[in-house]
């Protein structure tokens, strides 16, 4: 399958660019936003301010490109525990995703304003509700699209394959995105499957199967922003394959020197998605270093404030551990969380 590309590894347009200058803008931007705060969430994490945290260098513009295609206003997001870019740029609060890596409860609930599920954890098991999610949104005949994302390693689950299969029966207005960063933790992908990309896994589901350079903004967002308008029409569900890598550990407690050299990753370094973008920018002349210092001012003190409004949450309650769990208690978890609460 060909790769959708639009920028060389140096960030030179290799044609017309099917985005306006403020889309190109917009979209570097929002890539400088999550890399600053993947890169000061592991420092938090280090100091001990933050629980045990999955780092997503490498994989921003996967993850910000699908994004913007989206309408926050109707448009639904269901992450695996990986997408905090997509998170923040879908609308996040920063303060809130601190306190989510945290385990704080203060963290737990989405705000209202924002259209999105939990971060999930168990690998895949997000697919199959957002197939459902999905569907009921083209019942409703809301024109909402929904956006799932997953690892190249969750596509080895069953879950994948149940939701992909009902989103494509049900023409769900879906956005299988798959990031492809080569390791299942420490499994390589040769390993996982026999066919070169997953992508061709969609015609075994009658949809349409995508593969995007996932370090080349431009590539990703255009990809998404047409199986988006596809989704709206009626026309069902993408698995759009984003080719990416994860610079970074697998989470913060891993050791990637264990199972991958440091010459892959190095390789993968020079093909940095910001760095790619920015040089775009400047070919283009929309840039120049008087920006680029503004914008990190500006991102550095959105963070430090972010951290603050974090650090005054109230300290949890106890009872508060239980209360998002379940819809109806039954009377031992009742009277158990009245004690918690100090009621009769």
């Amino acid at each position: 399958m060909d790769t959708v590309q639009y920028l060389d590894d140096h960030g030179k347009p290799l044609r017309d660019l099917p985005l306006s200058n403020e889309e190109l803008l917009q979209g570097y931007r929002a890539l400088c936003r999550a890399r600053q705060f993947d890169e000061r969430a592991l420092v938090l994490q280090r100091q001990g301010r933050l629980g045990v945290y999955p780092p997503f260098r490498g994989q921003e513009a996967a993850q910000v490109g699908v994004t913007l295609c989206l309408e926050a206003s109707k448009d639904w997001l269901c992450p695996s525990y990986r997408e905090t870019a997509a998170a923040i740029t879908f609308g996040m609060p920063l303060s809130k995703l601190i306190l989510s890596w945290r385990a704080d409860p203060a963290g737990w609930r989405i705000p209202d304003s924002v259209n999105m599920i939990q971060f999930y954890i168990p690998i895949a098991t997000q697919i199959p509700q957002a197939a459902g999610l999905a569907h009921a949104e083209r019942l409703k005949g809301s024109g909402a699209v929904v956006a799932a994302f997953i690892g190249d390693g969750g596509t080895s689950e069953g879950d994948f394959h149940e939701g992909l299969n009902f989103a494509s029966v049900f023409d769900a207005p879906l956005l299988i995105v798959v990031q492809n960063n080569g390791w299942a933790i420490s499994v390589p992908t040769k390993k996982q499957m026999k066919v070169q990309r997953v992508a061709l896994k969609a015609q075994g589901y009658g949809i349409p199967g995508v593969v995007v350079d996932g370090n080349d903004l431009v590539a990703v967002w255009s990809a998404a922003r047409e199986a988006a308008a596809r989704a709206r029409n009626g026309e069902g569900p993408t698995l759009i394959e984003a080719i990416t890598y994860r610079v970074a550990p697998h989470t913060s407690s891993d050791d990637p020197g264990r199972y991958r050299t440091e010459e892959e990753t190095e390789r993968w370094i020079r093909r940095d998605p910001i760095l790619r973008m920015k040089n775009c920018l400047t070919h283009l002349e929309l840039w120049s270093e008087n920006q680029e210092a503004e914008l990190t001012e500006e991102l550095e003190g959105e963070f430090l404030a972010a951290v603050e409004e974090a650090d005054q949450a109230p300290a949890p309650r106890p009872w508060e551990i239980v209360e998002q769990v379940y819809a109806e208690m039954h009377a031992d978890q009742q009277a158990a969380w009245n004690y918690l609460r100090g009621e009769p």
